[in-house]
């Protein structure tokens, strides 16, 4: 509303320099600006890029357990059809886990992929 009313208020060139202003590249002037949403654009950022990272390094973390699964099956059972690589390489982290786990002792590639 107050942006409104400010953009109404202007005469039509200092409209078009304000609206022509790129607000994330904007420096706050008064020391209140600075403190409320200089502040809150900085946090807003900061929240982003670890979230970013966080999420990177979760399907970073995923990506490496599919491959050592498939490294496991291949080693244990012989060529892992591109089907079941494929599969794998989008299945959850709890999933390959549990397959990690039942390759240990399945006796073939279909039971260490049988979630029974």
């Amino acid at each position: 509303m107050y942006h409104d009313m400010v953009l109404a208020s202007l005469s039509e060139a200092a409209r078009e320099v304000l609206q022509a202003m790129i607000p994330d590249k904007y420096e706050f002037k008064s020391d209140f600006a600075k403190h409320y949403f200089g502040l809150g654009q900085a946090q807003g950022l900061s929240q982003g890029e670890a979230q970013g990272r966080a999420e990177g390094q979760a399907e970073g973390l995923v990506q490496g357990r599919a491959e050592l699964v498939l490294r496991l099956l291949a080693r244990r059972f012989g060529e892992v059809p591109q089907a079941v690589q494929t599969s794998l390489r989008h299945a959850d982290i709890e999933a390959l886990d549990r397959i990690g786990e039942r390759l240990l002792t399945a006796r073939s590639l279909a039971e260490a992929l049988d979630p029974r």
